[in-house]
């Protein structure tokens, strides 16, 4: 079955983006990011900007990444997969990063969630004419219960240095 990437969140205001794979099936039948409930993400970057984004409604937490200088996409625009692992996936087709990323003259960083968001995404910027910080993250996912949440935020908390002044 293919499955198609979401829009981009970000703005102008964009010093950080965080790009994961592509939607898992809980994301993609709610149409939100990260809405798997076993999911990290949002209690990550939450405390990445010093926020209880969980706690609130989904177009209040995208408000609350943009205000915090923080942009969220997704490495691959579409792709053949059944479930919502990684290791599923075939068939991708890249999202324009490049293109994206031309858009944000105040993007300092990109960090990947997660081992196929960074192999992936570090290939297509290969090359960019840009100066940009690359950080490989532990995935947020269900999936990759490896390492505890507490050690996933303390690799999360890199993010910190790349935030708006007015966060």
């Amino acid at each position: 079955m293919t499955k198609r990437a979401f829009p981009p969140v970000v703005d102008d205001r964009a010093r950080l983006l965080i790009l994961g794979s592509l939607p898992g099936d809980a994301s993609l039948k709610a149409a939100q990011y990260y809405a798997h409930p076993q999911n990290a993400f949002w209690r990550l970057i939450g405390g990445v900007i010093g926020r209880d984004l969980a706690a609130l409604a989904y177009l209040d937490r995208l408000d609350a990444l943009k205000g915090a200088g923080v942009g969220l996409w997704d490495v691959i625009a579409s792709a053949e997969r059944t479930g919502s692992l990684d290791a599923a996936i075939r068939s991708p087709e890249a999202a324009d990063l490049v293109g994206l990323i031309d858009s944000l003259p105040g993007l300092q960083a990109v960090a990947f969630n997660g081992a196929t968001a960074a192999k992936m995404g570090r290939r297509r910027l290969n090359g960019i004419d840009r100066n940009l910080t690359l950080i490989d993250l532990p995935s947020s996912s269900p999936a990759h219960a490896t390492r505890s949440l507490s050690e996933k935020a303390q690799s999360w908390a890199i993010l910190k240095t790349y935030l708006s002044d007015d966060a």
